[in-house]
């Protein structure tokens, strides 16, 4: 007999641990997404934001779609609670049976998926993006390429169900790790095709390929960890075991539940289809948001989802509650200053980051006027990574489903009514006011089903961390029109110069206020800091 949950440390132990272990996370994750923006940043220098980056951005949308409405999305968000209670009551051979006859079910419904996506392709694509039939050979080879990228799926699927096992014995960093290396080798094919002095339409295809030698990677980094927990794969069919019957149970409406970003991406694509360069700046735009997202959001969600299971199991509602409002204060701490100097100072980030090779100025406008409209639901599509595992922890999955519903309604609406003034801009202002729309509905029902999070909100706290970012702000702003004066905007030397130095500033300077201001999270933070350079 499973030995029970010990009552969960004090409030004051678990803010600590929360910003230990988020420091832990962030370093790892900051690390994947510069490799990522690095990848990034390869790719638009070889394809730069044309028919060749449109159809490559709008293909790998397709298994990416699929992998997170049906697999990694939804099945983390289902997996962690239920592999972590059986953990809990069952001990780690009940927990390793149940992983093995989940990998056993993805691999067959996962590979009927692909075969059939192969054959669809066509109809799939020409669902997803309609205005590619306006550009000759523009709809061939997107069907091409996601043929190619299907398996992605599958891979990453099971990278995530690795992911959550480690998780869920506290292992944080080889999970945080993988998909750095997805990037590492991905930027590692980049440079076979750039030295083979390949075409476009070769070096798409190139692409697409290192794609999946990437997916495997990540999975296969995380095997060693997994050994090491005791976990041996053995196929095992067993759709009625009660622990795999609850992730299903779980993952239908959590399906609905966490699909808001990838349904609006998908609007979006349909609509931004019909102009040309449109799908490409609308992904660079998403990709630079999704550093923030990642070094917070994500690093902040894994955390908190591991100890909202446990407490959850255990019954610990104060402890449940304690978790969600440190978390979401926590996150409006680290993203209210990335959501004011993204919209500030877009234009010489997206230079730095992009303009080079095929990219050129007017697609830097372009992509920094989307990442301002998307900056607007930072905050809130941050807090949706804490508040949604919350309510899969409390196993009430509706309520996640009735969220993301809202957010879809909200693009729609949003898009429909403004995309004929504001072109691709008004699907980035969708998809951020689907966000707020998103985090709204749950901060709402959290707050009347378990309650503590709307005074943290609106706390004198947080009235000092917006009036800190409101400030910063215009001060880095500023900044980097005094050096653009100064130093220019070509040549690599002046990007950096006014890409960076900026965003350092600007980050110094809402440190010193809110710390001058006495938020708690500024000590935190600092502490942290200080003992990351005595290590």
């Amino acid at each position: 007999m499973a030995e029970p949950v010990k009552p969960g440390p004090g409030h004051a132990e678990r803010g600590r641990g929360l910003v230990r272990s988020t420091g832990i996370i962030s370093a790892l994750i900051f690390l994947s997404r510069v490799l990522g923006l690095v990848r990034e940043q390869v790719f638009a220098s070889l394809l730069g934001a044309g028919l060749y980056a449109d159809a490559f951005q709008a293909a790998f949308r397709i298994p990416n779609l699929l992998r997170d409405l049906f697999a990694e999305g939804a099945l983390s968000a289902a997996f962690v609670p239920t592999y972590t209670r059986a953990l809990t009551e069952g001990g780690p051979e009940r927990a390793h049976r149940m992983a093995n006859r989940l990998m056993t079910l993805l691999a067959v419904v996962l590979g009927a998926l692909v075969v059939a996506a192969f054959v669809f392709a066509a109809p799939l694509v020409r669902a997803l993006a309609p205005g590619f039939e306006r550009v000759p050979g523009k709809m061939a080879i997107t069907v091409q390429l996601t043929r190619v990228m299907l398996p992605f799926m599958p891979l990453v699927s099971f990278a995530a169900v690795a992911m959550g096992m480690l998780n869920a014995h506290q292992r944080y960093g080889t999970p945080a790790f993988a998909p750095a290396v997805f990037n590492l080798v991905t930027i590692a094919w980049a440079s076979v095709l750039w030295a083979a002095g390949f075409s476009p339409a070769q070096v798409a295809l190139g692409w697409a390929a290192g794609t999946l030698f990437g997916g495997a990677a990540q999975f296969a980094i995380q095997l060693p960890g997994l050994w090491k927990v005791g976990w041996r794969f053995r196929p095992e069919w067993g759709p009625t075991d009660p622990d795999l019957r609850a992730i299903m149970s779980l993952m239908a409406p959590a399906t609905v539940g966490l699909a808001a970003v990838q349904v609006n991406i998908f609007l979006g694509t349909n609509f931004a289809s019909a102009q040309e360069g449109a799908v490409a700046w609308l992904s660079y735009a998403f990709r630079i948001l999704y550093l923030p997202i990642g070094i917070f959001g994500v690093a902040v969600g894994t955390v908190a989802t591991t100890g909202l299971a446990l407490r959850a199991a255990a019954g610990d509602m104060e402890g449940v509650r304690d978790t969600v409002r440190r978390s979401l204060r926590f996150l409006c701490y680290l993203t209210l200053p990335a959501t004011a100097g993204l919209m500030a100072l877009g234009v010489p980030v997206v230079r730095l980051l992009f303009e080079r090779g095929k990219f050129h100025a007017g697609d830097t406008q372009a992509t920094a006027a989307a990442l301002m409209w998307y900056s607007i639901g930072l905050v809130a599509y941050t807090g949706v990574k804490v508040l949604a595992p919350a309510f899969y922890a409390l196993g009430r999955a509706r309520v996640p489903l009735l969220a993301s519903a809202s957010a879809v309604a909200t693009n729609i609406l949003v898009i429909l009514t403004l995309h004929a003034r504001l072109g691709f801009r008004a699907i980035a202002f969708g998809t951020a006011l689907g966000s707020i729309m998103n985090a709204a509905v749950l901060i709402a029902v959290f707050q009347s089903r378990v309650g503590g999070v709307l005074r943290e909100l609106f706390s004198s706290a947080m009235a000092r961390m917006v009036l800190s970012a409101a400030i910063m702000a215009p001060t880095a702003w500023y900044i980097a029109r005094l050096l653009e004066d100064w130093f220019g905007t070509r040549g690599l030397r002046a990007q950096l110069v006014t890409g960076l130095v900026p965003v350092a500033l600007g980050g110094a300077v809402y440190l010193a206020l809110t710390g001058l201001f006495r938020v708690p999270e500024a000590a935190q933070l600092l502490g942290l800091l200080r003992r990351g350079r005595k290590l």
